[in-house]
């Protein structure tokens, strides 16, 4: 049996880290295209802009807020007349697929420097493609991982708290889904088996979560830079990414993409979705009671959602969610990679279940 386990090139993280961005671009090349977030473009690139250019020539595009084929191609064409050395991406989960998916374009270098630890994306060679109207699309898989990921833990804390949040939510489903494509020997993003070392730190970045999510929560509330915050970060963002990569995707994220197709969704974080979709999955196997009463018990504490109300959904009729049933179960979903076949209507009793199980759970804590 062949394993293959998946790397970035250069991790970096800590208080202050983008001060170094400029350096550690400047190991690719004098020039660097950087994709920003509107945000951090108008607000936070000032800070350490000048750091950067110390070392590097830079070049700014302003993301256009979609990760979809269209803005990916525009910015490839204004990257192209810059000619650039390395391609950089700054900002969110979008922000960051679309950077990936330039640089995979230009065949050129990248650095992810997420802003907020809201994701997994960063670490990982995939961009997850929208449609302009924000409906998952397909994914694309890059020849290799970033060559650099940056993060800066003062901007982190900087964010709203619910951005850390939603991260756990995403990174709460990296050990479950790896231990279900473990169990069925599925394989992970290479198509090879996930190694001892995939497994084992998705594990961690489980164990990370429960140990240290809710001090990080309040660190982040405080906009201060703790252990505690610095432990969780990466776990949201290397942690989690080299676990779901290596490891495998299962039943959450497909959970997530069925969320999609309703559009009352689109306002909620991906995590957000992502965690609703673990507490789905609890029930489309049998897990242990004690798992389960563990991960509602996460959710509550940090402040994920344990309803469907809670990502919008609320008095969803049955037609509706057996969409997102069915949207979850599609062919080629990594839903398959549970250890046992998964129907849309098994997924549609496991939502059913995990938002009863969820507002009982709320009214006994009240």
């Amino acid at each position: 049996m062949i394993k293959t386990s998946l790397f970035p090139g250069r991790y970096v993280q800590g208080a202050h880290a983008f001060k170094r961005l400029g350096s550690e671009m400047a190991r690719f090349g004098k020039k660097g295209f950087l994709v920003c977030d509107p945000y951090v473009l108008d607000h936070l690139l000032s800070d350490f802009r000048q750091d950067i250019e110390k070392d590097v020539q830079l070049e700014v595009e302003r993301f256009g807020g979609e990760s979809s084929d269209e803005e990916i191609s525009r910015i490839s064409e204004v990257a192209e007349k810059a000619g650039c050395d390395v391609v950089a991406g700054m900002g969110g989960g979008k922000t960051i697929d679309a950077a990936k998916a330039v640089a995979g374009a230009l065949k050129k270098p990248v650095a992810i420097a997420p802003t907020i630890a809201s994701t997994d994306a960063p670490c990982s060679a995939v961009s997850v493609i929208y449609t302009p109207d924000g409906r998952v699309k397909r994914y694309v898989f890059h020849t290799k991982n970033p060559d650099l990921v940056i993060l800066d833990t003062w901007v982190v804390a900087q964010a709203p708290a619910r951005f850390l949040v939603s991260g756990m939510g995403d990174a709460l489903a990296t050990w479950l889904e790896a231990e279900s494509c473990r169990q069925k020997y599925s394989p992970n993003i290479t198509g090879d088996h996930g190694s001892r070392t995939a497994y084992a730190l998705a594990r961690l970045c489980y164990d990370t979560l429960l140990e240290y999510g809710f001090s990080a929560k309040l660190s982040c509330e405080a906009h201060v830079v703790t252990p505690a915050l610095e432990h969780v970060v990466e776990a949201n963002t290397l942690l989690s990414g080299l676990g779901f990569e290596s490891g495998g995707l299962a039943a959450a994220h497909s959970i997530h993409n069925g969320f999609t197709v309703l559009e009352h969704t689109h306002e909620q974080y991906h995590g957000e979705k992502v965690a609703f979709g673990v507490l789905a999955s609890l029930f489309l196997t049998d897990k242990p009671s004690h798992l389960v009463d563990e991960v509602y018990g996460f959710c509550e504490e940090v402040g994920l959602p344990t309803t469907l109300a809670g990502i919008g959904l609320k008095e969803l009729p049955d037609e509706e969610l057996m969409k997102v049933a069915t949207r979850a179960t599609e062919k080629g979903e990594t839903i398959h990679n549970e250890p046992v076949p998964v129907t849309a209507d098994m997924v549609f009793a496991a939502l059913k279940l995990a938002d009863s199980e969820g507002r009982s759970r709320l009214g006994w804590l009240a």
